[in-house]
């Protein structure tokens, strides 16, 4: 029985997970860190809404609500990061590591520079963008946002810094590194929040101590990596500060387009936040709770979306696309059903889960509801809305998939998002059917790109002799 059941699986995973470019036990080497990674960034975020919960159910909507301004900003330059990832993967694929190195370098100056305009811009303009989108918050919910928000773009360039890094380690396959370095930050910013937020009473001002010095850490840390131990990149502090056009014009031919689909995407979502904000602080304190626990629901389907973003990459580098359709099939079968097993394991535990936000009482029918149609809905729909644009973008189909998520955004979350929850009177939880609706709309377009012939055909990279 036992050899039998290990023949089987053997043959299982090599039908399914194994190919020319790259067997299944390499993708299990990239995917359990990744997997690890996001397990702790979602673990460590709940814990932390659940600390700040201690001040309140306006620090926690203040806290919900730049988180969402926070996403939207920080989703530029991890687009870009992106875009670093796909190319170093395609070039680690090709076997030209000569230019890994090289953009790599490229990756980790554009995101910071990025990084770094975008932060100045919002500190200087914080007040009027507060007014405008949360205006009708209360008081003392938009003092807390203020001081979240200016302390938050401080903190920017480092986390930048580690999000390029870690995209570029990524790429070429070192997803246990990656995982060092995000465990160095978020495991110091746990550990400062209870200092600040438990043991000194420190509320948000806490949380944004904890924040800046745990991301200029990990970044001192991912630049020390790089320069000094990596044998891989062998980058000097001289390629981080030298402007490489060629190279940052094929990062930005990913990065740009996804930037621009992320801007909208979470621009959306703030939009969406506006209205929430109408509804009232119960059901802002409701959204940010739904929207922590199902992230716990997408752990492994959002690090196996992660995991596709460099396999793909690199069957796209070898020029072997029939490698690269034949994962991105295997991984969506997979993403649902991480996706209904983590349902299965969580759903009963919600009590439990949602004690630890301290909930007003009269909210836990509507978050329930919430959480149990985003738990069903996804496990059909959050793959192919989400893994499968991931493989696409990878694959160099970047301007599409960007194009066909603002278009599905605007047209379906929040329009649709506004009729159910404020025409209909259905609130968040219409808000929320709303979201669950465009996900099938758009995993449905992207499943038709997949069909075809299109998303394949972009040459993102040079032959191999290419040494500019």
């Amino acid at each position: 029985m036992g050899p039998a059941f290990s023949l089987r699986r053997k043959a299982f995973m090599h039908k399914y997970f194994s190919g020319k470019v790259m067997d299944y036990q390499q993708i299990i080497g990239l995917y359990i860190p990744i997997l690890i990674d996001q397990s702790f960034l979602v673990g460590l975020n709940l814990v932390n809404i659940a600390m700040i919960s201690s001040s309140g159910v306006a620090a926690v909507s203040a806290v919900s609500m730049i988180d969402s301004l926070n996403i939207f900003l920080i989703s530029v330059f991890v687009a870009v990061s992106t875009g670093g990832t796909v190319v170093v993967a395609q070039y680690k694929g090709s076997g030209n590591d000569g230019m890994v190195a090289k953009a790599a370098a490229s990756s980790i100056s554009l995101v910071s520079s990025f990084a770094l305009g975008i932060s100045l811009l919002m500190i200087v303009f914080h007040t009027p963008v507060l007014t405008l989108l949360f205006g009708t918050a209360s008081a003392e919910v938009f003092a807390y946002a203020k001081t979240y928000l200016i302390g938050s773009c401080v903190s920017y360039v480092g986390i930048a810094i580690v999000e390029a890094v870690c995209g570029a380690l990524r790429g070429i396959g070192k997803s246990r590194t990656s995982l060092k370095l995000s465990l160095i930050m978020n495991l110091s910013y746990v550990f400062l929040n209870v200092i600040c937020i438990l043991f000194l009473h420190m509320g948000v001002q806490g949380l944004v101590i904890a924040v800046n010095v745990s991301r200029f850490l990990a970044a001192f840390v991912a630049i020390l990596y790089v320069v000094k131990l990596d044998t891989n990149f062998r980058m000097r502090l001289y390629d981080l500060l030298h402007v490489n056009i060629v190279m940052m014009k094929k990062i930005l031919f990913i990065g740009l387009p996804f930037a621009a689909e992320q801007m909208f995407f979470n621009g959306g979502k703030i939009v969406t936040q506006v209205f929430i904000v109408s509804l009232g602080t119960h059901a802002m304190a409701t959204n940010a709770i739904g929207g922590t626990l199902a992230g716990v629901l997408q752990i492994p389907a959002a690090a196996l979306s992660l995991t596709t973003v460099t396999v793909i990459g690199q069957c796209m580098g070898a020029q072997n696309v029939k490698d690269a359709r034949k994962f991105a099939k295997s991984f969506l079968w997979l993403a649902s059903c991480t996706l209904f097993l983590t349902a299965l394991i969580l759903l009963p535990l919600f009590k439990p889960l949602v004690s630890l936000f301290h909930p007003p009482d009269d909210i836990l029918r509507e978050l329930f509801i919430i959480v149990l149609i985003n738990a069903v809905a996804q496990i059909p729909l959050w793959p192919i809305s989400f893994l499968l644009p991931a493989a696409l973008r990878a694959a160099g189909d970047s301007k599409f998939t960007s194009v066909t998520s603002m278009l599905s955004m605007w047209l379906f979350r929040v329009v649709l998002g506004y009729v159910l929850g404020i025409v209909f009177h259905m609130g968040i939880i219409g808000v929320w059917l709303a979201m669950n609706i465009e996900w099938g709309v758009r995993g449905l377009i992207f499943l038709w790109r997949f069909k075809g012939d299109q998303w394949y055909r972009h040459r993102l990279i040079e032959p191999v002799t290419d040494t500019k």
